[in-house]
């Protein structure tokens, strides 16, 4: 049986990373096989969720090679003897005592202390995180950094504007490493509360004390709107010292901003070099696609029955981030209840009917498609074709733009439309074009004004 296990898992080794490798199958034994399912043995609890959700699937197929009758399932029990193989920062850390405990609640009640893991918000995990091409990056690198802290991706930066998903990540990432190190010290909060903090230590002659919980006590540091820090010079550089401390120690370090790190006024450079040293990972407002999605999701946790016409009407309404388009959901849900009567589109269009457009402001891709050929004096045929001059492929990339920035088209449904191009040649152009723009380009920005103000809208 144990030849059997070793074959198993050996056969995985080049299919997972060294990391995962030695942290989740190294430790695992096997301990029998009964009726199609296989019983394992392992460490402690966490070992079965996280096997269960993550690697499964693996070890049944390769269990498959090696068996006459295929096995079904996984069963684990517990094996403490196991743990000594477990690596160092999987090992559940011990409690403080009551004294330290006791020290803590005073300190909290002397002065303001960083927000506690307990204040993570359970509605906010990986789970019900809406994936889109708008997202997928910094959903991937938190992921990353969720499963494997100080490891990859260090520092993390993600900037958007409002309510796209930074915080939704932030919260996601903290639970994913206490999921795995139920002992990690997490430290979640904004960087106006940094500041408080440390002027509050400054003026109470605090500032051992504010330091040592920064940056030796603490094992992964979240901390939204980096921004606030813009101008605060002596903050800048207390923040910038806990930085390295963090850094140098192997420690997580995770920020959010609503602009990119370059582009935030009166920030240190050696702070900038610091945040583009890592990954930096930008969110932006989610396609059509991705936002009925998001409404789906959140009708389903709230238990709200939604119509496909209704999800996609809403979609098409809403444009500007995911909290207003849940807000919205939520408030046609309290009309429908109030009025008893179902959640369809004509209630929809009346809930709505303040925020919809006017009908001559009303686009398709078609109009913007027939304006940009019009200004650069172009057939709509050339437009759709695979011609690659740039007589053509750049007022392609304006229409792209167009149609992205003022539709909130799909990148993949904006590939079918210019005559099935790839999503990711979309994307190419709509981020060619906004870089063009962010440059003030006279050509561009002349171009796509003049095309907005032909079709009635602000570009």
């Amino acid at each position: 049986m144990n030849e059997l296990w070793e074959r198993t898992i050996e056969s995985l080794r080049d299919r997972l990373s060294a990391e995962n490798f030695d942290t989740w199958l190294a430790p695992v034994r096997i301990d029998a096989i009964e009726d199609g399912t296989v019983v394992l043995r392992i460490p402690n609890r966490f070992y079965a969720d996280w096997i269960s959700n993550h690697y499964q699937d693996l070890l049944l197929e390769a269990l498959q090679a090696h068996l006459d009758s295929a096995p079904t399932r996984l069963r684990f029990e517990v094996d403490e003897a196991l743990q000594a193989k477990v690596k160092p920062r999987l090992a559940p850390r011990r409690k403080p005592s009551k004294a330290k405990r006791s020290l803590d609640s005073e300190r909290m009640r002397r002065g303001p202390t960083p927000i506690r893991v307990s204040d993570l918000n359970p509605k906010y995990s990986f789970d019900n995180f809406v994936v889109g091409p708008s997202n997928q990056l910094a959903h991937a690198a938190s992921v990353a950094v969720g499963s494997a802290p100080g490891k990859r991706y260090n520092p993390l930066f993600i900037y958007g504007g409002v309510g796209l998903g930074k915080t939704h990540l932030m919260n996601a990432m903290g639970h994913r490493i206490l999921q795995d190190d139920p002992g990690a010290t997490i430290l979640y909060l904004s960087a106006e509360r940094f500041t408080n903090e440390f002027i509050w230590a400054l003026q109470n002659h605090r500032i051992d004390e504010f330091r040592r919980r920064y940056r030796e006590d603490c094992d992964v540091l979240l901390m939204d709107d980096i921004q606030f820090l813009a101008g605060r010079d002596q903050t800048q550089e207390e923040f910038f010292h806990t930085f390295n401390a963090l850094y140098h120690s192997d420690k997580q370090i995770v920020v959010t901003s609503d602009v990119y790190p370059q582009q935030i006024a009166e920030m240190e450079e050696r702070l900038i070099s610091r945040f583009q040293s890592g990954m930096v990972a930008d969110i932006q407002a989610p396609e059509v696609d991705t936002r009925v999605a998001i409404l789906k999701k959140k009708a389903e946790a709230e238990r709200i029955h939604l119509t496909d016409d209704v999800a996609h009407f809403i979609a098409q309404v809403v444009k500007s981030n995911v909290r207003e388009l849940e807000g919205t959901l939520l408030r046609l849900a309290v009309k429908a209840e109030l009025l008893g009567r179902p959640i369809d589109l004509e209630l929809a269009k009346e809930s709505l009917r303040s925020v919809l457009p006017a009908p001559e402001q009303a686009l398709s891709v078609e109009d913007i498609q027939r304006a940009v050929c019009s200004y650069f004096n172009l057939k709509l045929s050339e437009l759709k074709s695979r011609r690659r001059h740039r007589a053509v492929s750049y007022p392609r990339q304006v229409a792209m733009y167009l149609c992205r920035q003022r539709l909130g088209t799909s990148y993949p449904e904006l590939g079918e439309r210019f005559g099935g191009k790839d999503h990711t040649t979309v994307i190419s152009a709509v981020r060619k074009i906004s870089g063009l723009l962010e440059q003030d380009d006279e050509q561009t920005v002349g171009a796509v004004e003049a095309i907005a103000r032909q079709l009635g809208f602000t570009a």
